[in-house]
């Protein structure tokens, strides 16, 4: 199972390119894509959801490109996309919310509502089924929007800083969800964090300025950090910087 960028290009009106002429394959069970500000990861991200269209080049899944309405809709059946800011529908109960989800990426309202309280149980929100969305806590709503991805049998789950804002508890909640993921669904993280990447992730992509700087295995990542600390929190520190910032 791959998403595969062909050379992409694309900018913002008449910016600067964020990418000219991408070539990427991401086909492990979790990647954690990692970049600086800037760097383009939210914009890759939107991308391969198809809320952007590159300029040039395909993005595919399974050799599939989402170019005609048809091969778009089964497409984004396959791949969803998880935002850093999850909005909350007013009016509809969590349950309600996670089920409309799973309708407007083709399933039938009996059929989404029936995985929605599947999909809650796995995102350990059951209790809250009957909550206004809207007083759902920042975590919360993002673990009702992968329940929203999880409720449609999603293939491939794309998450833009998923943690970013959320306390330690909050972070180490979700981070316990994700590792539950795997074998079931492919799911790709951008984020700037790099604590217990060797725990969450099989694959690491650090990206810069619209250019792939690495991606390979956490043990090969963290050796680019050399004979420095210990800790695998603060090697993947000196990692990470080594390939931004050119740091010998």
């Amino acid at each position: 199972m791959t998403l595969h960028f062909s050379k992409v290009a694309f900018r913002y009106n008449r910016k600067a390119p964020v990418f000219s002429g991408l070539d990427l394959a991401i086909d492990d069970a979790a990647t954690v894509l990692l970049g600086p500000n800037g760097a383009g990861k939210s914009t890759l991200m939107a991308l391969a959801a198809t809320h952007l269209r590159p300029e040039r080049g395909s993005i595919t899944w399974r050799g599939s490109a989402p170019a005609s309405r048809r091969a778009r809709s089964a497409y984004v059946r396959a791949v969803a996309w998880l935002p850093q800011e999850v909005v909350a529908i007013p009016g509809l109960t969590v349950r309600e919310q996670v089920a409309y989800a799973g309708w407007l990426k083709g399933m039938s309202r009996s059929a989404a509502w029936e995985a929605s309280a599947g999909a809650l149980a796995r995102v350990r929100m059951s209790e809250l089924a009957g909550r206004r969305s809207h007083q759902l806590s920042g975590g919360q709503k993002r673990r009702m929007g992968l329940a929203g991805a999880l409720a449609h049998r999603s293939e491939v789950i794309l998450m833009d800083e998923p943690t970013a804002g959320l306390d330690p508890t909050q972070r180490r909640v979700f981070r316990d969800l994700l590792e539950t993921l795997h074998g079931d669904v492919q799911v790709i993280v951008s984020t700037h964090q790099t604590e217990d990447l060797a725990d969450s992730y099989s694959h690491v992509i650090v990206l810069d300025r619209g250019t792939v700087r690495f991606q390979g295995p956490p043990d090969d990542f963290y050796a680019l950090a050399g004979t420095g600390p210990d800790r695998s929190r603060e090697r993947a520190e000196a990692a990470y910087a080594h390939l931004v910032h050119g740091e010998a």
